[in-house]
């Protein structure tokens, strides 16, 4: 029997970089290759997911500050938290592809406030109090 060598076609695989962000209870897993421009949250473009321009530009700001969103195309999974903390999330997430790319853009990130995570987070509730410091009204009688 003679072996038959097969030929392999060599695909190279579309190079990605990934960076995690969080936000209170929300998470994006953010993903960036180089593109023309496209922005896509849980497979809808961005403008679409986030019902409000602000929350839009939140999360492509880093793009935008370093004029590099015509470069990327981001794909973003995001779940928990509000629109705002997800928007946020993204935010954080892709500094941090970003710096993954190019470490070089590290110091304008955090000049920009970009690669610091928010650490508020909601304080639990306490028993005998009605939120976690509300207390109940005072009654006299």
């Amino acid at each position: 029997m003679a072996k038959k060598q097969e030929k392999q076609q060599s695909v190279k695989p579309i190079r990605y970089f990934e960076g995690v962000g969080r936000r209170k209870t929300a998470v994006a897993r953010v993903r960036i290759t180089k593109g023309t421009g496209n922005f896509l949250i849980n497979s809808e473009v961005s403008g679409e997911y986030f019902n409000t321009g602000f929350s839009s530009a939140v999360a492509s700001s880093p793009l935008d500050k370093l004029a590099l969103s015509e470069k990327f195309d981001v794909s973003a999974k995001v779940s928990g938290g509000g629109m705002n903390a997800q928007a946020e999330a993204v935010r954080l997430g892709l500094a941090r592809a970003l710096v993954m790319f190019d470490s070089g853009l590290k110091n304008k990130l955090r000049a920009f406030g970009f690669l610091t995570r928010d650490p508020r987070m909601v304080e639990r509730k306490k028993y005998g109090l009605k939120k976690a410091r509300r207390a109940p009204q005072w009654q006299k009688r």
